[in-house]
């Protein structure tokens, strides 16, 4: 099974490159925050709140999900719009720090990745946790203003200070949370994305892929 794993922060390119780089290797895709922004949607429709652990790990446990290239049904429920939304956005942090979610999720993302020989899989804890022995660990990360000004083009009701406060919640929650927390794999390759165009990433990437499997000859 070949896996790819990239992490790294909200902002950082990671669904972009991920994306770019799975068609490069002819390998699936799979974006994993989608998976705990889809559980965060349900809770919210639901009526629920995300703060009440039990209620939310029920969520996960039941939850049918259709995670696409671009597409993202949620009990059957087109969500793929409604995920990045403000309110999702806000909200999906808490569930993150769910271990129950995601114990969930987790082995959601493996039997995935089982069932299709492997893949590229991009969020925050895949080369910690999820695969630790995927063949390349990739730690994408970038200027914070770059972060930013790059999820405020995508947020467009949104302006850029209101994005920039909330990358900055989101990093102090997910790199501080008791369970899988946002960190580096010891031996993932650090890639400053800022500056850098797609197509540098993924070459850089793909010349990192060349130097370990030639290294494994």
């Amino acid at each position: 099974m070949r896996v790819i794993a990239i992490d790294g922060p909200a902002g950082s390119g990671k669904s972009t490159v991920a994306r770019a780089l799975a068609a490069h290797l002819g390998l699936r895709y799979l974006d994993t925050g989608a998976m705990y922004r889809s559980v965060a949607f349900a809770v919210l429709r639901s009526g629920g709140d995300p703060e009440d652990r039990e209620a939310t790990a029920a969520v996960a446990r039941a939850i049918e999900l259709e995670i696409g290239l671009d597409r993202v049904v949620v009990d059957g429920v087109d969500a793929t719009v409604e995920i990045r939304g403000p309110q999702v956005s806000q909200a999906v942090s808490v569930v993150a720090t769910n271990p129950e979610v995601r114990a969930e999720l987790v082995s959601r993302q493996r039997e995935w990745a089982n069932l299709r020989g492997g893949g590229v899989l991009e969020g925050r804890d895949i080369g910690t946790v999820v695969f630790p022995d995927a063949e390349l660990k990739i730690y994408l990360t970038a200027d914070p203003a770059e972060r930013a000004r790059r999820r405020a083009k995508e947020v467009t009701d949104l302006d850029y200070e209101a994005v920039a406060a909330d990358l900055a919640r989101r990093d102090t929650i997910d790199s501080t949370r008791a369970v899988d927390p946002l960190a580096e794999a010891a031996d993932a390759v650090v890639v400053d994305t800022t500056g850098m165009t797609i197509d540098e990433v993924v070459a850089k990437i793909g010349a990192l892929l060349g130097d370990v499997r030639e290294g494994e000859r």
